[in-house]
Formats: structure tokens, C-alpha cells, sequence
């Protein structure tokens, strides 16, 4: 019974967080002052389409998923869910919203929407349940293609900024100041809403777990990183640098953060005497960096 409601409350969680997720991007578009770079794509294909935002955006992410097939990444049940949910509620958000022309009203607008979108990527986070489709394109191709994620991530939201704009999508002083504070503001509001599942969750439930959060990569690696650590949220995955951090070798223990990978081979064993120091990006949702407390008692 108590795997029961927990399951339900983390679906209830991410059902609220994708629905928030959708009126916040409403609200930054009524703004009218710049928007993140997927969502200038997706303001400019529907601006030349003349098909609404809401449903472009779900189309934008269905063809984002199909990406994952070649990738061999299974989404999960929380990817699945983000497909559908985020444009329609976005669309309803645009349908309820007026477009503001006020300087006033227009930072009212886009401070808001950025506030509810921390606080929704949060909550849709929080239940582990997935990435959204735009994060495990972005680890899948650093997984096939080995260049460094911030580069893998740098190419892909560059390009497709610059595409939403010559689309006549919205790019602006909130596209910046998105671009500059979506990242701390996440870094508050995902330790508050992470669910902390109980040790039997890992054991006994793994294969279930396995199937609502897919295959897609829960951490990759990121060359040349100091040891200080830095957090950074793309629409799905928390990514933590820290030299220091835990190996994922050392973490295999661990469903949550190294499923298996039946496409790939195994890897070889690390070597004691191994000189190089560990340099990845590990998501650990927060649970035992940022509380400094250990995921299992």
C-alpha cells in the first residue's frame, strides 16, 4: 500500500508540474519580450504555419522523441507525459492570457512566468520519472558521438534559436535572462520538491522503475571541469559537476541513476591504480549533494 500512494503521488506531482510547465511558457509568451530557445521555435513555426503554439510545441517534442530511436533510448512514463501535456496546457495558458504591450505589465508577465516555470520544473522533476525529450537528445548524442555535453548542448540550443528566429519567433532581453537565471532558481526549487524513494524502492521495485523512467542517460560526462560543483537544469535532467562526485561505477547500485543499457557493451572495470581523476556529470536529484545527505539510511 505505501508503494502505492507513493507511485501516486509522484504521478500526481508530475501531472501538476507539466501542467504549470505549460502556463508558465504561456505567460512568458503573453509577455512578449523573449522566450527560451525551444519556445522560439516553436512561436516561429507557428507563426508561419498558422498552426497554434500549443500544438506545435507537441509536435516539436514528438519529433525531438523520434530523435531517441536511433539514439536506442527508451523515454519514460514522465517523458511520454511531457510530449502531450506541456502545448495543450500551454495552449490554454495563450487562450486565457492577453498579450501585454505595457513595459510594466510585460516584466510583470515574464518574472512571473519564470518564477512558475522554476517552481514547475521542480515538481515535474522531483518524481523521477523520466527526462524530458530535449535532455535525452541531448545525452544521447553525447553518449553516441563523445564530444563533451556542453558542447552537444551548446549546438543544439544555439541552432535551434537561431532557427526559431529567422522563423520570426521572439528572441529578446527575456531570451538572456532566461538563459541566465533559469538555472539558480531551479537549483532552489528542485531539492524542495525531489522525492526521496526508500531503500525497497531500488530493490524490490527496480523493474518497475525501470519501465516508468526508460533508458535514457541519467548522467553523462563533461570534459574539463573544475572541482567546484555546478548545477544546471535542461527541461528534465539535473546535471552536477563535481570532480569529487560519486563514479557512476561506484553507483551501480543504483537503478535510478544507471539503468541498464542492453545496446551497449559492458564496461571494463576501473583499475586501482587509475591516474586520470574522475570528471563527470552525475545526476544525483539532489538527494544526497545539495542536502549532504545519504540516499539510503
Amino acid at each position: 500500500m505505501a508503494a502505492r500512494l507513493l507511485l501516486t503521488r509522484r504521478l500526481v506531482q508530475l501531472l501538476i508540474g507539466l501542467f504549470l510547465y505549460g502556463i508558465a511558457i504561456a505567460l512568458m509568451v503573453r509577455a512578449g519580450i523573449g522566450l527560451s530557445p525551444w519556445d522560439v521555435l516553436a512561436q516561429g513555426l507557428s507563426l508561419k504555419t498558422g498552426i497554434p503554439f500549443g500544438f506545435v510545441t507537441n509536435l516539436v517534442g514528438l519529433v525531438v522523441l523520434a530523435f531517441w530511436i536511433p539514439l536506442r533510448q527508451r523515454p519514460g512514463l514522465g517523458t511520454v507525459l511531457n510530449v502531450l501535456l506541456v502545448g495543450p496546457s500551454a495552449q490554454l495558458g495563450l487562450d486565457l492570457l492577453p498579450q501585454q504591450t505595457e513595459l510594466w505589465a510585460q516584466v510583470l508577465f515574464f518574472v512571473a512566468g519564470l518564477a512558475m516555470l522554476a517552481v514547475a520544473t521542480g515538481l515535474y522533476i522531483g518524481p523521477r520519472l523520466g527526462p524530458g525529450p530535449r535532455d535525452g537528445l541531448m545525452t544521447g548524442l553525447h553518449a553516441r558521438t563523445g564530444r563533451p555535453i556542453w558542447m552537444v548542448r551548446t549546438a543544439i540550443e544555439v541552432t535551434v534559436l537561431i532557427v526559431g528566429w529567422v522563423l520570426g519567433g521572439n528572441v529578446g532581453i527575456g531570451t538572456l535572462a532566461f538563459a541566465l537565471l533559469v538555472g539558480p532558481l531551479c537549483s532552489v526549487t528542485l531539492p524542495f520538491f525531489a522525492i526521496r524513494l526508500p531503500q525497497d524502492a531500488a530493490t524490490t521495485a527496480a523493474r518497475l522503475e525501470s519501465e516508468l523512467e526508460g533508458t535514457a542517460e541519467q548522467s553523462a560526462g563533461l570534459e574539463d571541469e573544475q572541482d567546484a560543483v555546478r548545477f544546471d537544469v535542461r527541461d528534465g535532467i539535473l546535471l552536477e559537476s563535481d570532480r569529487s562526485a560519486h563514479d557512476r561505477f561506484a553507483r551501480a547500485d543504483s537503478p535510478f541513476v544507471q539503468g541498464p543499457q542492453p545496446d551497449r557493451a559492458p564496461r571494463p572495470p576501473r583499475t586501482p591504480d587509475a591516474s586520470r581523476p574522475s570528471r563527470i556529470v552525475a545526476a544525483h536529484w539532489l538527494d544526497d549533494r545539495i542536502t549532504r545527505r545519504p540516499r539510503h539510511p
